[in-house]
């Protein structure tokens, strides 16, 4: 979660995906499925995730330092949380993102997840990378164990925790169960599988590919 990861075509690569560290799994199951072997992948660190004042600095500064070495890049982030920062960068570098807000967004379905907005604003969202390391995300850094009056500070206005799933895990949901139990809040599960990054993705490379 602390460094950047690369993972590397295995034939000559012409496109770049710049991603979220915490999508990184996500990305290369998509990458997979379609039997891509063209695509680099770069993942900015998954600890931007909760500073996304910064994230837009991140990616300016990774496109600058690659420009010219791919024929097209696209990068694996929605706004998630940079008030349009991020789109002023992508824009100065001509490079195209995912559609909506958060990853929570592009992973339901927009249109999915602003219905769970709209039916229950107090809601809290898990994703996979989420659930996985909600202990170090979240628990670890701000002391809950020690701390449990903080749990109530920060999330006393939630009413319910979904559990986006993007696998049929279930060591991923006892872990989302256990963050919603340990939190105070209602659990539910949606299975959502890789949602609109799938299409997202395979609309990019494959049009680029037809060009």
């Amino acid at each position: 979660m602390q460094a950047e990861v690369a993972f590397d075509a295995t034939e000559q690569p012409d496109v770049l995906i710049l991603a979220c560290g915490a999508i990184a799994r996500e990305v290369l199951a998509v990458i997979s499925l379609n039997g891509w072997t063209h695509v680099d992948v770069r993942c900015l660190p998954a600890k931007l995730h909760s500073t996304p004042e910064k994230i837009a600095g991140a990616v300016d500064a990774k496109l600058t330092e690659l420009a010219g070495r791919y024929d097209r890049v696209f990068v694996a982030y929605a706004d998630c949380g940079t008030a349009g920062a991020l789109d002023i960068v992508l824009d100065r570098h001509d490079v195209e993102r995912l559609p909506g807000a958060h990853c929570y967004g592009f992973l339901a379905g927009n249109d999915a997840w602003d219905a769970m907005q709209e039916e229950e604003p107090g809601t809290y969202y898990l994703t996979d990378f989420l659930a996985r390391h909600f202990e170090a995300l979240i628990v670890r850094p701000y002391r809950f164990d020690t701390n449990p009056e903080l749990i109530e500070m920060m999330f006393g206005n939630y009413k319910r925790l979904i559990y986006l799933a993007q696998t049929d895990n279930a060591a991923l949901r006892e872990r989302a169960m256990a963050a919603a139990e340990l939190l105070g809040l209602e659990y539910e599960e949606r299975r959502t599988g890789y949602g609109e990054l799938q299409p997202s993705l395979v609309q990019f490379v494959n049009v680029g590919a037809r060009g």
